[in-house]
């Protein structure tokens, strides 16, 4: 299909649309109704549970105490009977194996009866173990192909749930998916690892102010989720997003986002149908949506849970991502997580809200009406800014990818600098402890707005910094380098590793300090705070994170700037994290150096693969367009000339110039990405890095140009103004 056809179709499908399925109705089933209703959730299960068997499986939940294996069975029996009488005909382990995707294998619930017939069968070990192909999975070395087996298993602290098909429905279990060494292979067991390591340091820093209840301390995620929509027509005419999910080619288009008129704008109708949608089927599943709005980006929009337990939010984010894509299909279009999929406009990032809590307490974060009072909560913030000061380029590591690298440091995202903003409230009052003298922080006042008619609006007691990758906001921070396309598990599994040490580090300090005497209490925390912010101030930037002048003021302070994932990744073998994560038994030095290898090898893998696209692209559509126009071109040329009049021979001899450096690029690229001689994993990344990607970048040059240049209606491709403002 043509560029042009393209157009006109997707034209047409706005012009012409219609929804495929009936329309919601809210009156008839209300969203409370609907919200959890194919979950096997808490109130399912004291409903059909026995008593003692719910009472074992809360505490659990709730506590993180070992499963009794004996309730496995009272389990099984209950979801089967709870997944039938939904529809449900087959059950899976669903995982999340380090592709960064959801993976699943189904079985059958039925078994031959052996009178003709069948029953439906399921018992507590099939609930509690199953065993897909651990071979054919990313696992850096921890596998070889003869090597197969590998073990599911399930995690009781996440609910089961029915994912619905248009011809049926089936039981999704979370599980956890490791060898059967017990490495663990997946993005889920290493987050419930890294959960008890901060808990376990976190119930040592309550307990020093009398908060020891025995309630466990989770740690808890909002991740705002950002992606583009476009019409589906568009998608399937440009190989590269239907091959890398992003453009490789596109010129600016005439209108991109100056304007600032797309952000929290009116919602496209389609668009709104189709959120609408989403949100329908994330209710079901209790996927807490509370926001959806337009990006700043034209095409770009957002949408944003409520904060849950980290481990569960993990699942549900997976959750969201594919019901964006799937219910995009319904609608004619197709959804693109791609942090950068369009060059020169903002990227799409998934700012990962992050907190730790108890039942009764409530955020640790929360600094309460006068923070400069709040012991426990300046000692955890403190604790949190050492944490990030001592492991940033941990933290850098673990959001690096080929697509986030388009985007961090560019003005829609923060620097790949990691530094810390706290706003002037908390840093006034660290600052008054630096100094030894804490008498007061800044309130909380009402804004002035000169209307009399609107009542009186309070207003925080900072503002916010947008260009910060890790900042406080309120009663929680927000780190803001994830990546749209990612498991939120890598980043939360670093923070919570992180966060224990600095906590287990407080807490050692002030029992050396205090040795068990709490009148010493707190001058120890103030003594440690002390510390803390003289040592680790270098991290703290309450400034213009895009500025030219923090890069110059960050490498002045020794902050490292990973520019890449070529310059990030082999930050996971430095002595100081493998000691980190082998301290806190969240990986083992095996386990890391293998998500060292799978990343640098994936982060290959995606620059060839859209290398090898921007080849075919560039030889098989845009050089052949652009020969079709140099011909009219050079006829009109010759018919003018033919009667005496002036010719075009300027814009001809333009395009042939144009074509010539499309032509050379091409071979150029072609040639470097043909080596594969290479050392290792990071050698092979730092050629695709430094020689690939600006030899791709010259092809994407001519391409470009050429764009500009070529008749409309020879062009192959839709133009970047179609796909993002056609909705």
């Amino acid at each position: 299909m043509s560029g042009y056809q393209s157009r006109q179709n997707a034209i047409n499908a706005v012009n012409n649309y219609k929804r495929t399925t009936a329309p919601l109705n809210f009156t008839e089933t209300p969203p409370t109704e609907v919200f959890g209703s194919n979950v096997f959730s808490e109130k399912v299960m004291r409903k059909m549970l026995p008593k003692d068997i719910f009472k074992s499986i809360k505490k659990t939940i709730k506590h993180g105490t070992k499963l009794d294996p004996a309730v496995a069975d009272y389990v099984a029996a209950a979801m089967k009977e709870w997944a039938v009488s939904k529809g449900a005909t087959h059950y899976t382990h669903v995982f999340y194996p380090l592709t960064g995707l959801t993976a699943e294998k189904h079985d059958g619930f039925l078994s031959p009866d052996g009178e003709g017939g069948a029953i439906a069968e399921f018992s507590g070990k099939l609930l509690i173990q199953g065993e897909p192909d651990a071979s054919s999975f990313p696992n850096g070395g921890i596998r070889t192909t003869f090597e197969a087996r590998g073990y599911t298993a399930w995690d009781v602290t996440n609910p089961a749930y029915i994912l619905e098909n248009p011809n049926g429905t089936f039981l999704c279990i979370p599980t956890c998916f490791v060898s059967w060494t017990g490495e663990a292979l997946d993005k889920k067991t290493p987050l419930m690892r890294s959960s008890q390591a901060m808990n376990k340091q976190a119930q040592r820093i309550l307990k020093l102010f009398g908060n020891d209840n025995g309630e466990l301390v989770v740690s808890n995620a909002g991740p705002e989720q950002e992606y583009f929509l476009i019409d589906r027509n568009f998608f399937f005419s440009r190989p590269d997003l239907l091959v890398s999910g992003r453009t490789v080619f596109g010129s600016k288009p005439a209108k991109g986002q100056e304007f600032d008129d797309h952000y929290f704008g009116a919602i496209p109708r389609r668009v709104l149908s189709f959120m609408m949608d989403v949100e329908h089927e994330l209710y079901k599943l209790g996927v807490p949506i509370k926001t959806r709005h337009n990006e700043v980006a034209p095409g770009q929009f957002e949408i944003a849970p409520l904060y849950e337990q980290s481990n569960l939010a993990t699942d549900h984010n997976q959750m969201v991502m594919t019901t964006l894509k799937t219910v995009a299909k319904k609608h004619g279009m197709a959804c693109l997580l791609h942090e950068k999929p369009f060059a020169g406009i903002n990227g799409s990032g998934k700012h990962l809200n992050y907190s730790l809590s108890t039942p009764s307490l409530g955020s640790l974060y929360d600094p309460g009406d006068t923070p400069h009072e709040n012991a426990q909560f300046l000692l955890v913030c403190a604790a949190t800014i050492r944490a990030v000061h001592k492991y940033g380029k941990l933290l850098r590591a673990v959001v690096a990818s080929a697509g986030n690298d388009h985007r961090l440091g560019a003005n829609e995202a923060p620097p790949a600098i990691l530094s810390v903003y706290l706003g002037d409230q908390l840093t006034s009052i660290l600052n008054q402890i630096k100094e030894g003298k804490v008498s007061e922080s800044k309130c909380k006042e009402n804004l002035k707005i000169g209307v009399d008619t609107i009542p009186p609006l309070p207003r925080d007691a900072g503002d916010r910094n947008r260009t910060s990758p890790f900042a406080f906001t309120g009663n929680r921070f927000e780190f803001r380098a994830v990546g749209s396309n990612m498991s939120i598990a890598g980043p939360q599994v670093a923070l919570n590793t992180m966060v224990a040490e600095s906590l287990d580090y407080c807490a050692t300090k002030i029992e050396e300090i205090t040795g068990g005497d709490c009148k010493k209490l707190h001058d120890a925390v103030e003594q440690v705070i002390r510390d803390i912010m003289k040592e680790h101030e270098a991290v703290v930037f309450n400034g213009d994170g895009y500025s030219e002048e923090w890069h110059k003021e960050a490498e002045k302070r020794g902050l490292p700037n990973l520019r890449n994932s070529a310059e990030a990744l082999p930050v996971l073998n430095d002595p100081e994290v493998i000691e980190l994560f082998t301290k806190y038994e969240v990986f083992t030095e095996r386990e890391l150096d293998s998500r060292r290898e799978i990343y640098l090898e994936q982060y290959s893998q995606t620059l060839r693969t859209e290398a090898a696209v921007c080849i075919k692209m560039g030889t098989t559509q845009i050089f052949p367009a652009a020969v079709r126009y140099q011909n009219e071109l050079a006829q009109t040329c010759a018919n003018l000339k033919a009667i005496g009049k002036d010719s075009v021979s300027l814009t001809l001899d333009d395009v042939t110039a144009k074509l010539r450096g499309l032509q050379t690029s091409l071979t150029e690229l072609e040639s470097i990405l043909a080596k594969e001689d290479f050392a290792d994993a990071l050698e092979e990344a730092k050629y695709l890095c430094y020689t690939l990607l600006p030899a791709m970048g010259k092809v994407r040059e001519y391409a470009d140009a050429l764009e500009e240049v070529v008749a409309d209606d020879l062009w192959p491709l839709p133009s970047y103004q179609e796909m993002l403002f056609i909705k």
